[in-house]
């Protein structure tokens, strides 16, 4: 809400025919929809044509945007759906996260050079942990800790009921955890 505008105005705008509100909805949203297709894809041009395509539906479908919830846990529902479908496509599964792309392509935002070192380093395990999470727990833990949404609206952007978001959180948590505790055993 740079301008004093928030995004159900600009939804209302978007629908009177203002292609520029449109506009401003995905130049704000565009970095972490990016992000989410190209955990999906893996590949920086398939996260690309995937996050345009996302913005394509969400703009065909925003008649259907009531404004009960917040706008970005919509538009984050309409992206993972597509992304879910991509990946049906692909007959792709749990292992969507490349070793060589690399947590560096997925950071958002970057560490402070005053936290450089060991936090850095820290950083980079949790995203690389992050990254071979199956994707349900993966995006409930970034709608949740990365994009500081409360639980009802990560169960609005994963489409399912506020306790299977609690639920996804939490088991989220508990491989995230099990994976750094045994890379943290392996390297001792």
């Amino acid at each position: 809400m740079e301008d004093g505008v928030t995004d159900d105005q600009r939804v209302e705008e978007a629908l009177h025919g203002d292609v520029d509100a449109f506009g401003c909805l995905i130049k704000k949203y565009e970095r972490p929809i990016f992000n989410l297709m190209a955990r999906t894809a893996g590949g920086l041009e398939e996260a690309a044509d995937l996050s345009q395509e996302a913005f394509l539906k969400a703009y065909e479908k925003l008649h259907t945007y009531h404004g009960s919830n917040q706008f970005f846990s919509w538009l984050y529902a309409v992206s993972l759906n597509l992304a879910r479908d991509f990946l049906r496509k692909k007959k792709r599964g749990a292992g969507i996260f490349r070793e060589s792309d690399g947590p560096d392509q997925f950071r958002e935002p970057r560490v402070p050079d005053a936290l450089q070192g060991d936090q850095e380093e820290d950083m980079e395990h949790i995203y690389k942990a992050l990254g071979t999470l199956p994707l349900e727990y993966r995006e409930a833990l970034i709608l949740r800790y990365r994009q500081d949404l409360p639980v009802k609206e990560v169960a609005v952007g994963l489409g399912i009921s506020v306790s299977g978001a609690k639920m996804r959180i939490h088991r989220g948590l508990e491989q995230l955890r099990d994976k750094l505790r045994k890379e943290s055993d392996e390297s001792i």
